[in-house]
């Protein structure tokens, strides 16, 4: 998925999710990305919150996430183990309460089915001021319940999210980093309240307003 709704539906089999109307991202499925771990500094630079130092003993610590939403809580299990780089980025941004008080800006009901999130902005542009690579890429599928990395082409990922809600069928371009335990109807009720078709039909802004109040992390 592209950041912007049109690169997340500019092709049905590429999920451009990074940005609403523009946005896309992932790497191996291993215990280490194929590319070094780096945060570089990236426009723009939204609700700022610095820029990571990865430390891979810590990466590997296992942790949940749940987001408290108007529409219900999502929780999902962070792939730490395949998805590191981004797992770590995901929880240095949550514990500084980057997401707190942000809103999923994008839901799609046709072709691909799924709720993005994590632009502070809320227009599909919105970053946390760097990017990283992609991982976890190989052999990437994307049923009910995966939690991706949004992008704008390979190894742009900055802040925006993905939820799948529907098994979706996406070229393994999105990195994969977590796997929803609890409030997978919470999505479909989501998704069941349609969207606005403001990008295209079937891909606008939610029907039912999902505000982010915060995300809470959890480890072990």
């Amino acid at each position: 998925m592209l950041r912007k709704s049109s690169a997340l539906l500019a092709a049905a089999a590429l999920l451009p999710l990074g940005a609403t109307a523009h946005s896309a991202a992932a790497a191996p499925a291993t215990a280490a990305p194929t590319a070094a771990c780096t945060y570089t500094p990236a426009v723009p630079a939204d609700n700022f919150k610095g820029i990571p130092v990865f430390d891979p003993v810590k990466a590997a610590k296992p942790y949940s996430a749940t987001l408290r939403t108007s529409q219900g809580a999502i929780t999902f299990r962070a792939l730490t183990d395949k998805a590191p780089c981004t797992t770590y980025s995901f929880k240095f941004l949550a514990q500084r309460d980057y997401f707190d008080r942000s809103h999923c800006h994008r839901l799609t009901t046709a072709r691909i089915y799924v709720l993005q999130c994590g632009d502070p902005t809320g227009t599909g542009s919105g970053g946390p001021g760097y990017s990283f690579p992609d991982e976890n890429l190989t052999g990437a599928t994307y049923p009910a319940g995966t939690v991706a990395m949004a992008n704008a082409g390979p190894n742009t990922n900055g802040s925006q999210f993905f939820f799948v809600w529907k098994d979706t069928k996406l070229s393994p371009a999105y990195t994969p980093f977590g796997r929803v335990t609890a409030g997978l109807d919470v999505l479909q009720k989501i998704a069941a309240g349609g969207e606005d078709d403001q990008n295209n039909p079937g891909d606008g802004f939610p029907t039912l307003p999902v505000n982010i109040k915060n995300v809470r992390v959890k480890n072990g």
